[in-house]
């Protein structure tokens, strides 16, 4: 196909260009720089890993305007300083590519920060039902903004799989922290959610209220009255009723603490993976305040839009890249849509239950048309193989009637891909934006409740792609999981589980490959390789500054690895407190 020609072309053609500039790159520096002004940074005295093609790790880089004008040895690039340069020593620490986000949600993220913390450890204290009641008592005690605002107390991040009863809270047991104001506990996946008799009561919900397509509200025993739990689009309809006295203020809070929290994690490169109309709105309005200090890109979820005015320049570090739609749900709340039967089925389910789509096939099959008779880039969320088998054929079919539409169409997570599926992907040159972190966060799970042992070996399969030369993006979904850019690594290179276990070893890569899946090659998903993802002559100077080397630190010690600082174009954005 000829975007996979394009795509391999493109590997070859960074390869030869690293090779010269490996070769010539100090004396072709220099010569750029002959006939104009010193540069505005020198940054030197540490490891500089460049992510370039070779791999190479430099003594020194040089940045004039946000860009990057020199690397090379310390005494060539130091040399091009004057003194008014601003010389960063960066005393032992690392220097690498701003990291880029192969998929999140920055609007969310931004709730996130904002609503109760009920993450199970490591990342909060989430690990009972009790834990969660008094987590939310003592949130409620503090007054957040969230519950002055919004008139809901918002709990974000619990995980059934993580709670010692391991199942998720009631409305009863919501109910006992108050019954006076609503409250909605979101599931770490955000496909799924929980609340309290009155939150129920306010969405609209009770005994006759019918499963929305593509959703389901789980009931009690009586087969009727809704338990508080609330799946997909029915979920939906819970956190569209807590969001809607949302004001723009409350909204741009949001954008802008998500962005934040990205930039806190060496991201200089953040993605809004399913924008509403109103959170397209949001991330406008602080563009146009030139509020946002990192870049921002935004795909609007393609059925809440008719059509949409796509760009791939930025203006005040925002654009809009293209569409996202959504066939399925979540593996770990078991609403992905697979092609046999869970290992252990929801309560209330059959032997013989698979998850369901949240859209049907035609569906699928004309929007898909749609991005590519628009050339719209398309982001489309598959977790469950059958899910990805109704992408791979809606591709195929747009492919043929549109073969030279050049839009790099992605697939979001593709955590249950079958091998044959990644040939697939290969042949119509789908980008995979893996979801590695599962290894880590779920990986027990998924073994023991998903999947069963052997399909769990194969999530997230990035060994398969590497067979096949394919690029990948790593990302972390946040705020399914916090942004941490090093647990991303740490779970694309070790694959380890929360219990210690290596979940399909076969899939490990080495920190280089774990390197390029946070920086080039999600700059490639983004059309962005250009300006992003390696520290070369003529990029821009997103930087950030690691704690140590992740080229040498041990494989284990990945994850405790900190951002110390982040830079945007040469400025500083984040600056880790002593």
């Amino acid at each position: 196909m000829q975007l996979r020609n394009t795509l391999k072309a493109a590997f070859c053609n960074t390869f030869l260009n690293t090779i010269r500039s490996t070769i010539f790159g100090a004396f072709c520096a220099v010569i750029s720089l002959a006939s104009v002004a010193a540069p505005d940074q020198v940054f030197f005295g540490g490891p500089i890993i460049t992510m370039d093609a070779g791999g190479s790790v430099v003594e020194a880089l040089a940045v004039e305007g946000g860009r990057i004008v020199a690397v090379g040895d310390s005494a060539t690039v130091l040399a091009l300083a004057d003194e008014d340069t601003q010389r960063i020593n960066l005393d032992g620490a690392p220097l690498l590519p701003g990291f880029v986000d192969s998929h999140s949600h920055a609007n969310f993220i931004g709730l996130q920060a904002m609503s109760g913390n009920i993450l199970p450890p490591p990342d909060g204290g989430g690990a009972s039902v009790a834990d969660i009641q008094r987590i939310l008592r003592d949130y409620m005690k503090s007054e957040p903004a969230l519950e002055r605002e919004l008139g809901w107390v918002i709990g974000f991040g619990y995980d059934d799989s993580q709670l010692a009863e391991q199942r998720h809270p009631t409305r009863q047991e919501m109910d006992a922290v108050s019954s006076e104001v609503p409250i909605l506990l979101i599931h770490q996946s955000g496909h799924l959610g929980v609340a309290n008799s009155l939150g129920l009561k306010l969405a609209g919900v009770g005994p006759d209220t019918p499963d929305p397509d593509g959703g389901a509200f789980r009931r009690e025993s009586d087969g009727k009255q809704p338990n508080g739990v609330a799946e997909e689009y029915a979920f939906f309809r819970l956190i569209f009723a807590a969001m809607a006295a949302s004001s723009e203020d409350l909204q741009d809070r949001m954008s802008l603490a998500g962005a934040a929290a990205m930039a806190s994690y060496g991201y200089t490169t953040a993605q809004e993976g399913r924008a509403n109309p109103e959170g397209m709105a949001s991330l406008q309005r602080v563009a146009d305040r030139r509020e946002l200090k990192i870049d921002l890109v935004s795909y609007p979820d393609m059925l809440m839009v008719e059509d949409v005015s796509t760009s791939r320049s930025y203006e005040n570090r925002y654009r809009v890249g293209g569409v996202k739609l959504t066939i399925d749900g979540s593996p770990q709340g078991k609403t992905a849509w697979l092609s046999h039967a869970y290992h252990v089925p929801p309560e209330g389910q059959e032997e013989d239950y698979v998850g369901y789509p949240a859209i049907d096939v035609d569906t699928v099959n004309s929007n898909v048309m749609r991005a590519f008779e628009n050339e719209w880039q398309i982001l489309v969320h598959s977790n469950g193989d059958a899910a990805t088998d109704a992408l791979l054929s809606a591709v195929r079919m747009a492919r043929e009637k549109y073969p030279d539409a050049e839009i790099r169409p992605v697939l979001i997570h593709g955590q249950v891909l079958r091998k044959e599926q990644v040939a697939g992907l290969d042949e119509l040159g789908i980008f995979p934006s893996l979801f590695p972190m599962h290894t880590y966060y779920w990986g027990d799970w998924h073994r023991d409740s998903v999947l069963g042992p052997e399909r769990a070996q194969n999530i997230s399969p990035t060994g398969w792609l590497l067979e096949r030369g394919m690029m990948f993006g790593s990302h972390h979904d946040a705020p399914v999981a916090m942004p941490d850019s090093m647990r991303v690594l740490s779970a694309t290179v070790t694959r380890t589980t929360r219990s210690g276990e290596v979940l399909g070893p076969q899939h490990r890569v080495d920190v280089m490959t774990g390197l390029r899946a946070l920086t080039i090659w999600p700059a490639w998903q983004h059309f962005e390789e250009d300006s992003k993802g390696s520290l070369e002559v003529g990029k821009l100077a997103d930087l950030v500054v690691l704690s140590e080397n992740p080229l040498t630190v041990s494989t284990s010690r990945l994850a405790d690895l900190k951002v110390l600082k982040t830079y945007k174009e040469g400025q500083v954005v984040y600056q880790r407190d002593e």
